[in-house]
């Protein structure tokens, strides 16, 4: 496996279209809606194969000066279960810890809460529900809550 930026375009073309893919594309969202206005200035993983094929993929952006969000984390359905989620969270943290956040933010999918609770988020209330039917969760972590994995 191979963990990296995406760097070129054709690397960004693969980034997003697994995004679309997995977190649009089943709820009938044309291609394009897995992108906002923070992609420029935000920080892009993604898990590839040695072959270049996208298995994971997550961002990070500021919402202020000490707190940092993940948005479209996604890991293709063949690829979970061996830790690409993690490594991809991973990375993310350390990018959020490198650039001074002192606590993390997301929302998550009712689906992926329990993933998020065993790497130490906590939910702080409901939020969203995205296109009438996938519940989501405000969930935090806080620097001084978080032992060495990563943040």
């Amino acid at each position: 496996m191979i963990i990296k930026q995406p760097q070129t375009k054709e690397e960004f073309a693969k980034y997003y279209h697994l995004r679309w893919k997995l977190l649009r594309k089943p709820w009938n969202q044309p291609e394009g809606s897995e992108k906002d206005e923070l992609e420029d200035s935000a920080f892009h993983i993604m898990v590839c194969e040695n072959d270049g094929t996208v298995v994971g993929v997550g961002r990070l952006h500021f919402n202020s000066e000490d707190e940092s969000q993940i948005r479209y984390m996604a890991v293709e359905e063949s690829y979970r279960g061996r830790g690409i989620g993690k490594i991809v969270l991973s990375k993310l943290e350390e990018a959020a810890k490198r650039a001074g956040a002192v606590r993390i933010v997301l929302n998550a999918r009712e689906t992926a809460v329990k993933f998020y609770e065993k790497a130490g988020y906590q939910v702080i209330k409901p939020a969203h529900t995205l296109f009438g039917s996938i519940k989501h969760f405000k969930m935090r972590k806080n620097a001084g809550s978080i032992s060495g994995s990563g943040f």
